[in-house]
């Protein structure tokens, strides 16, 4: 759910380009940066070259489609890894979401961390269109495909211990979801899995958890997607257990996101007036949430802090630094006052959409976006009040791996020779 963009007005020149953030240097679930193993791309190249001198396999052009175009050869699944024996195996993380395509590769690392081996992250805009008609459109699939077979190579070239491989929204809601998965399985050899909007609440609070502090007695923990966006509320008051999702005590989807409410409203060229009617329409939806008042009790003070995992947020944190190119070392973690978050949406709202494609953080693949997530930020504040805002520049893929790895006890300390169980 993570960093979506896209809208109703005509995409940029050029349409989707590869997220131009630095995926490869994601942290460890304890906030402390852990680089990859060289350079993501780099290493998608080499490993091109390595399979281009397998003897037997073919390898196909994907720019370019001879007419008549040719069926395509079916893939191996991707469990069937063509790594080096003896390679360490990793967990990964895979996320299709409405906008971006997002794939993570890691090892564990110290207990409750992980170190990031591969990484791939594209906007495709696989959402596009589909708040208007109910269902995804040829080009969007195409995109989304091509990704999917990066990320199906880089699954392949080193030996995985277990993936967890989700779609999320767009496959959710559109009433061609089920027939595009039976296509990528065809073509890409990836078996995705729709998760549900609990689901995906639950794994970004989980990618999340080191960045809520001890003494913090509640969390307002949302992630602003492409056609959704997930809110949890977390109450620490009182004992608080290793895992931050066990804290849950609400949550609500709200049926939208950046992409949706863009196409509704408009994107390119935003004023007050539908500013301010975007972040209305949004509050309607959280008036309907009957779980909003279960932090009232915690909601005084520095101990509570909304925190927030979503393209929108590291995008503000990105122009409230003046970053001349986006660095997510500087962003994740990051705390903005109440006054600072009010400054950046405000200079927004005063850049036009020239001046918005312009910014290194935003650039022409956010810049008809950023507004509509703004907007949809605005109102969780109003409904939601807070002095502190954090930034997480995780989420969804951080969560998977958190839990795989839980899941296969790598953080557990091994039992003493000669004690009995």
């Amino acid at each position: 759910m993570k960093n979506p963009e896209a809208g109703t007005d005509a995409p940029a020149e050029g349409g989707p380009q590869p997220d131009r953030r630095d995926e490869a240097a994601r942290a460890s679930v304890a906030g402390s940066p852990s680089e990859p193993d060289g350079n993501a791309n780099q290493g998608e190249r080499a490993g091109k070259r390595r399979r281009r001198r397998k003897r037997g396999r073919k390898v196909f052009a994907r720019d370019t489609v001879p007419v008549p175009a040719p069926q395509p050869e079916p893939r191996p699944a991707v469990v069937q890894s063509q790594a080096r024996p003896g390679a360490e195996p990793a967990f990964a993380a895979l996320d299709l979401g409405t906008n971006n395509c997002r794939l993570l590769v890691a090892t564990p690392a110290r207990p409750g961390q992980f170190r990031v081996v591969d990484a791939f992250s594209r906007i495709v805009r696989l959402g596009e269109g589909l708040s208007a008609n109910g269902r995804l459109g040829t080009a969007a699939m195409d995109r989304a495909i091509e990704a999917l077979k990066v990320c199906a190579d880089k699954l392949q070239a080193r030996p995985i211990r277990r993936a967890r491989l989700i779609a999320t929204e767009a496959c959710r809601s559109a009433d061609n979801g089920e027939e595009f998965l039976d296509r990528v399985r065809e073509e890409t050899g990836i078996r995705l899995q729709i998760i549900d909007r609990q689901t995906e609440a639950r794994l970004a609070v989980s990618g999340c958890g080191t960045l809520v502090e001890r003494g913090t007695d509640g969390v307002v923990l949302f992630d602003i997607g492409g056609g959704s966006s997930e809110v949890a509320l977390v109450d620490l008051s009182r004992h608080r257990t290793p895992r931050l999702s066990d804290h849950i005590v609400s949550w609500t989807s709200l049926p939208v996101g950046v992409v949706s409410l863009a196409e509704r409203f408009g994107g390119r060229h935003v004023d007050r007036a539908v500013f301010d009617a975007m972040v209305d329409d949004v509050s309607a939806h959280l008036t309907r949430f009957e779980g909003r008042h279960r932090l009232d009790a915690v909601r005084c003070g520095e101990r509570f802090h909304l925190l927030g995992t979503s393209g929108t947020v590291t995008t503000l944190a990105g122009v409230h630094l003046g970053l001349a190119r986006y660095d997510r070392r500087r962003v994740d973690g990051l705390w903005m006052d109440s006054p600072s978050v009010d400054a950046m949406i405000e200079k927004l709202l005063g850049w036009d959409f020239d001046q918005r494609v312009a910014n290194p953080c935003i650039g022409p693949d956010r810049a008809d976006l950023v507004l509509a997530g703004c907007a949809i930020l605005q109102a969780i504040r109003a409904m939601w009040p807070a002095d502190r805002l954090r930034v997480a520049d995780r989420g969804l893929r951080e969560g998977i791996l958190t839990e795989l790895m839980a899941e296969e006890g790598v953080w557990r300390r091994p039992r003493p020779e000669g004690r009995r169980p």
